[in-house]
């Protein structure tokens, strides 16, 4: 995808930018408008994903899709509702046992999901 990217910037470079969503297709000029993960957010799970997987520019690539298509399957306040029950569960003890009901289990299983999903396209 490195190609499209830089097609895109040469596109836009030369005022071209209506050109570079239809060059592009429809999917990615949509894709940006859907796009409310911070960028903190992103940064955050591509430097995790590269310490667990190596840190080589492919991986860096790898990750970054991988954030990508999480982000587009599951909204931002999914992801971060998840993320937060993740952090509270690894505390342990007795007032995080609610955090195991099946509201909450569906809430992570669906990050696991588009977690799945974005190694599946991207690994």
């Amino acid at each position: 995808r490195p190609g499209r990217t830089v097609l895109a910037l040469v596109l836009a470079g030369a005022g071209l930018a209506g050109a570079a969503a239809v060059a592009l297709g429809e999917d990615c000029a949509h894709d940006a408008t859907l796009n409310d993960y911070p960028t903190n957010t992103r940064g955050d799970y591509i430097y995790g994903c590269m310490q667990v997987n190596g840190q080589t520019r492919t991986v860096l690539d790898q990750c970054a899709c991988s954030i990508d298509v999480i982000a587009s399957v599951l909204p931002y306040s999914q992801y971060e509702e998840a993320e937060t029950i993740l952090a509270i569960r690894q505390r342990g003890g007795e007032n995080v046992g609610f955090l195991f009901n099946p509201a909450m289990r569906e809430k992570v299983n669906n990050l696991k999901r588009a977690q799945i999903e974005g190694e599946l396209r991207c690994f």
